[in-house]
């Protein structure tokens, strides 16, 4: 089989992991680049050894014989860019989240199923081997009907220096202000640890209620033009559709943790414990005979293909790829729930979107 051809559009920060990603996949070429700036494009491109640069979406797809695009512009073009490549009929890998707005985001679902093509959105812990096996062992029965659910997303980067100088780098600095585009830890982390919740359980959330809270961090909260109001801690109490209550937690306080997520089952059978970050990939297990003691085993688990590696697969193989965009819709519409929900003071349903 000759090259797949990948169209890389945008040329920021998170698109080095995608050019990365792609050049290390066997039988695969990033053939073209696309980006407004013209000079950043022409480096990108020189840096990564991808052959032909381009400021106009329209001017790539017409150049060349593509099998696939890569969408890693801002959130905000993530719509229209995706769309006009669904309209000429190619595959697309978005960049999380979907688009800024849950109508774009069911614009995009819709497009994407008349299109009749591959579409799938970059949700990077689907890679956790403790996930995989969770959820297979939740499918066959193994810890019985699922009762309770703890999570946590926890980062402390607002009391720890391990990624940089949060109140002198504008990485860190715009992430705190939503007049820059920031919908805090909720809208950062939290499309994360709620993909990590649902494919772990299998199941929906049916409804919510979610506290949001902003910490002062600076005299009158703001840095030179960085005003510092969006939320930094979330508890989120939520319901399965078979019943069963749980709780997330996310916040960039979490002191002792740099990047962690963690998903705790609790069952009618058996427990399941799970986290992946800073200290690798790891799942525990509380079955059987083990639950009356309690006991915990640790269980071995092996790494899972990444979202890149799924993606080609799937193209390769003409098959469907997870998580889709209907997924990742619904993860949007959940985050939406949840602030609406601060702001109403209340428990919500999430009326499905399936």
């Amino acid at each position: 089989m000759s090259s797949l051809n990948v169209l890389l559009v945008g040329t920021g920060r998170m698109a080095e992991t995608h050019a990365q990603r792609f050049a290390e996949i066997p039988g695969v070429s990033v053939l073209a680049a696309v980006d407004v700036n013209a000079d950043r494009v022409q480096r990108f491109s020189a840096m990564h050894g991808i052959a032909h640069s381009h400021t106009q979406l329209d001017e790539a797809l017409a150049a060349h014989r593509l099998d696939a695009v890569s969408v890693v512009t801002p959130d905000a073009l993530h719509a229209p860019v995706t769309l006009q490549c669904l309209a000429a009929g190619l595959p697309v890998l978005c960049e999380k989240p979907l688009s800024d707005s849950m109508q774009t985001s069911q614009d995009m679902v819709a497009a994407a199923n008349r299109a009749d093509v591959l579409n799938m959105v970059n949700l990077s812990y689907r890679v956790s081997g403790a996930l995989h096996l969770a959820r297979e062992w939740v499918d066959q029965g193994r810890i019985g009907e699922i009762r309770h659910v703890e999570a946590s997303y926890r980062q402390s980067w607002l009391c720890s220096p391990y990624w940089g100088e949060w109140s002198t780098e504008e990485a860190w600095l715009w992430r705190l202000s939503t007049a820059h585009g920031s919908s805090g830890v909720l809208g950062d982390i939290g499309i994360h640890i709620l993909d990590f919740v649902t494919a772990g359980v299998g199941m929906d959330i049916t409804g919510l209620q979610c506290r949001l809270h902003t910490f002062d961090k600076a005299p009158e909260n703001r840095i030179g033009e960085y005003v510092l109001d969006a939320n930094d801690s979330c508890v989120l109490n939520m319901q399965m559709e078979n019943g069963a209550l749980g709780v997330v937690h996310m916040s960039r306080f979490q002191t002792g943790y740099f990047n962690d997520l963690s998903l705790t089952l609790h069952g009618t059978q058996g427990a399941l414990q799970l986290s992946t970050g800073q200290c690798g990939d790891k799942l525990r297990a509380c079955l059987g005979e083990d639950r009356h003691i309690p006991q915990w085993q640790d269980v071995e688990v092996v790494a899972q293909p990444d979202t890149f590696e799924r993606f080609v697969g799937a193209l390769k193989k003409g098959e469907t790829g997870s998580p889709d965009f209907a997924h990742a819709a619904l993860l949007q519409h959940y985050l939406q729930r949840c602030l609406d929900s601060h702001e109403q003071g209340r428990w919500l349903d999430c009326d499905p979107l399936r």
